[in-house]
């Protein structure tokens, strides 16, 4: 079973990551690692929040029905 996303989680991930990037110590190999784990962690927190702005955005919504 997939973990359920953490947004904060990813943005620590992320800062991680950046950290140890602009260190410029990674050898290139990791290096490329990184930079996809980077790629997936925004799109992933891109999508969490799209979802979330559409949650709230329907909850507004109801709101202005009643």
């Amino acid at each position: 079973m997939a973990k359920k996303f953490s947004y904060k989680e990813a943005t620590d991930e992320l800062e991680t990551i950046i950290g140890e990037i602009e260190s410029g110590e990674l050898e290139i190999d990791e290096l490329g690692i990184k930079v996809k784990r980077v790629s997936h962690l925004i799109k992933k927190c891109k999508e969490h929040l799209r979802k979330t702005e559409e949650d709230i955005s329907s909850i507004m919504d109801d709101f202005d029905e009643r």
